[in-house]
């Protein structure tokens, strides 16, 4: 919900206040505009790699709570509801897959979450899951945010004056392109509502 919530801010800030709308959504085109801007001199390259932890990692802990409260049944919410036989026994494998990688390689997953090919917010159920204690998983955490917002803003950095100048072109457009993918996707929610009480 804090996603969309802040989905029309990023055409209203990206041009802007690229560095504000890192700091409160951990975006990644803002994270290459202020690596870019950082390359220009307009701000230290350190803090455009740390300006964007904050929003990248803003609500893991709650992933992690989940967890550590609720423990399987947190991994069932998120894997699925589907009721049949063949989808609850391959939500039944997969949980406990995480849970057995979650108490072998806990931390070491919740550094390299954003790098695996699992949705890091499984990885953070399954570290609440494992008993990893709040202040080392966000200790953890932070570090595996850093390693991923790192290389990040150091791609705008490397890119420079370019990146930024198609952020200014981006800015053009996109409060229009916004209002039209908002519009395409209430269409299409309301048309599946219609199609599914007909």
């Amino acid at each position: 919900a804090y996603s969309l919530a802040l989905w029309p801010l990023v055409p209203a800030l990206i041009g802007s206040h690229p560095l504000l709308l890192e700091i409160v959504s951990g975006s990644t085109l803002a994270e290459v505009t202020v690596g870019a801007q950082s390359r220009l001199g307009e701000l230290p390259l350190w803090v455009a790699v740390v300006a964007g932890v904050p929003g990248s990692m803003m609500f893991d802990w709650v992933f992690w709570w989940a967890g550590r409260r609720w423990g399987d049944r947190a991994l069932h919410l998120i894997l699925g509801r589907d009721p049949s036989p063949r989808a609850m026994a391959r939500r039944q494998a997969r949980a406990a897959r995480l849970e057995r990688m979650a108490e072998r390689f806990g931390p070491a997953a919740v550094v390299l979450a954003y790098y695996l090919p699992l949705p890091s917010l499984l990885i953070y159920v399954a570290a609440g899951l494992a008993g990893i204690r709040l202040r080392t998983f966000l200790v953890l955490d932070v570090v595996g945010t850093l390693l991923w917002v790192g290389p990040i803003v150091g791609l705008g950095y490397v890119v420079g004056k370019p990146a930024v100048d198609v952020v200014h072109r981006i800015d053009h457009y996109s409060t229009l392109l916004t209002i039209v993918v908002v519009v395409v996707v209430v269409g299409l929610q309301a048309r599946r509502r219609r199609r599914a009480f007909a």
